[in-house]
Formats: structure tokens, sequence, C-alpha cells
């Protein structure tokens, strides 16, 4: 077709191609976008009661039950959960190993907390290097299920547990003492920990717990509310 036969065309004849975005536009799409998400992100930090960083271990007291009890009664402390937090897809979450590992959104973590109360722990300047690993290795264990009977074995997973198998993968130690269930004060709860067995307590078990794990080097008290814990 000629030229003149393409001008005689009416307007509405005539096929328009719609404008191509330059690559100015797509740019400034992209950094519009990255600022929305950045604001969305900002905005949850300000609601929580402390500054996160990826990798911090929280600790807390769960709401009052046999099972509670047992765990900070023979362990002598008020530590009976614990999780570690991770960013993800501009969200803060916890990934904590309860009824399955699973990432719960921190601020609904630190609700669950008796009384609100918390405990946040940091990785020391010398281990802040191994978290984006030791987050991926938390992430491995994604889905399994909770041991309530307190086994250092890999079908199922409890809470602390999670955190120190994640950091021994990463660099090949210990995270906090790992002890037995005979140097607790498992004497109170012997009856519960018998049902839970389904025989005899296990005084030979290796256990690490949240108030051992809270007390291993590598981490370091930076935030806590409702406990008189020493930094």
């Amino acid at each position: 077709m000629g030229d003149d036969q393409e001008l005689r065309r009416s307007p509405r004849q005539r096929r328009r191609s719609p404008p191509r975005a330059s690559g100015s536009s797509r740019g400034w799409a992209i950094v519009l976008v990255a600022s929305i998400a950045a604001v969305v992100f900002w905005k949850q930090s300000q609601g929580l009661p402390f500054t996160p960083l990826d990798g911090d271990v929280v600790f807390q007291s769960l709401p009052r039950s046999p099972w509670v009890e047992m765990i900070e009664g023979a362990t002598d402390s008020p530590f009976s959960h614990c999780g570690i937090v991770a960013e993800r897809d501009g969200q803060w979450v916890v990934y904590e190993a309860l009824g399955r590992v699973r990432a719960v959104p921190l601020q609904d973590f630190l609700k669950r907390g008796r009384g609100g109360a918390f405990a946040a722990y940091r990785w020391s300047p010398a281990e802040q290097p191994l978290v984006p690993q030791i987050l991926s290795a938390v992430r491995e264990f994604l889905g399994r299920p909770y041991d309530s009977r307190y086994r250092m074995d890999d079908e199922l997973i409890y809470c602390s547990e999670l955190i120190e198998k994640s950091y021994r993968r990463v660099t090949g130690h210990a995270l906090g003492k790992t002890g037995r269930l005979e140097e607790l004060r498992w004497q109170p709860y012997q009856d519960l920990i018998r049902r839970l067995e389904g025989g005899p307590v296990p005084l030979e078990r290796l256990i690490i717990t949240p108030r051992d794990l809270a007390r291993a080097a590598p981490l370091q008290l930076m935030a806590q509310r409702g406990y008189d814990l020493d930094p």
C-alpha cells in the first residue's frame, strides 16, 4: 500500500502502536515499587518493641500449661520457648518449632508471650557473617513436626534444638551447654514426663534447653521486656 493510500484512511482505520515505555520510565517504576516496599517495611518495624536484625534469637514465656510449667520449672528459668528472626518478603518473621517448624510474624510471636514479656539476643560481631547460613539451615527444617520428648535427632524438632542444630551444621560447634535430663529439676514433673515418654524417665537424655541456649557465648542480650536479666 502506498503512502497516499495510508493518508486517505480515516483515523479509526489507522492502527496506532501503544507508546513504549522508555528505559528511564521503567527505572522510575522500579524505584517507586522499591520505595513503597521500604516504607511498608519501615512502618512495620516501628510497631515493634526493638529494632530487629536477621538472626536475632527471641525468647519468651508461653501461656501457662502443665507442659510449660514443666519446662520452666525443670530449668529454673522463665524461658519456655524461643525462635530466630528473619526478614521475609518485606516482613519480620520468627522461625520456630511449635506444633511444627514454621514461620510466624514477629509481632504475633511477641504478643503470644505471657504478659508480653520477651528477651532478644543478637549474635556477636564475630558470628554475624554466619547468619545467612544459619537461617538457611533453619529453613531446611520447615514443616518438621515438634518433638515433645526432646530428643536430639532430626526426625522431630523442638525450639532450642532448631537453633542449636542449625548453628552446629554451619560451624561444627555446639551452641550453649547440652546437658542430661538428670541434671535438671525433673522430679516434680516425673508423672508428666512418663506420660510423654510412655515409659520411664530418660535421665540420660541429652537436651539443649532455652535457658542454656540463651547463655551461649555467641549470643548477647540486646533487648528485653518483662524480665530482669543481666546483660
